[in-house]
């Protein structure tokens, strides 16, 4: 299972439980999809630390990189529904789904594209550009990037 996939199965999991916080691996991966996360609103901050101290700063560059956790705080509503309600992977190992620019500006304008049904009102779409690093779909769109992956959609 793509590292990508086993942190997108970690949040759902985690909301679906309302636990306030959960350890994720420490890949520049996680790190793009999470910063992309918290820039949209849906999860309320994450901090670097080990898997057994949150937010130790000096403990995470002691510690080897297999100790070296991302703890993510969770954000939920008032009334105790998570924000994160559908976090669903859209390029799977057995089928990657690949947008060039055209691909991608149907898809974020609520048409289909390459039978992935298209974005709705309130859902982002994470997309590995490769060497122009991971973006949320419309941003990626808006900055005229060529294309990539279509990894994951929340809303």
């Amino acid at each position: 299972m793509p590292l990508h996939a086993d942190l997108l199965v970690r949040l759902r999991n985690a909301s679906m439980a309302r636990m306030r916080s959960v350890p994720v691996p420490y890949t520049q991966a996680n790190l793009s999809i999470l910063s992309i996360l918290l820039q949209q609103g849906f999860i309320h901050s994450m901090t670097k630390g080990t898997v057994n101290h949150i937010s130790d700063p000096a403990a995470f560059k002691a510690a080897t990189l297999p100790a070296q956790r991302l703890w993510v705080n969770l954000k939920y509503s008032r009334n105790d529904t998570p924000v994160l309600s559908t976090l669903d992977l859209v390029s799977k190992p057995s089928k990657r789904i690949w947008m060039d620019r055209e691909e991608l500006v149907r898809f974020v304008s609520f048409r289909r594209s390459q039978f992935v049904r298209p974005l709705e009102m309130g859902e982002v779409a994470i997309v590995d550009c490769g060497k122009e690093g991971w973006w949320e779909a419309r941003e990626a769109v808006k900055r005229g990037i060529k294309g990539g992956e279509v990894v994951a959609r929340a809303a």
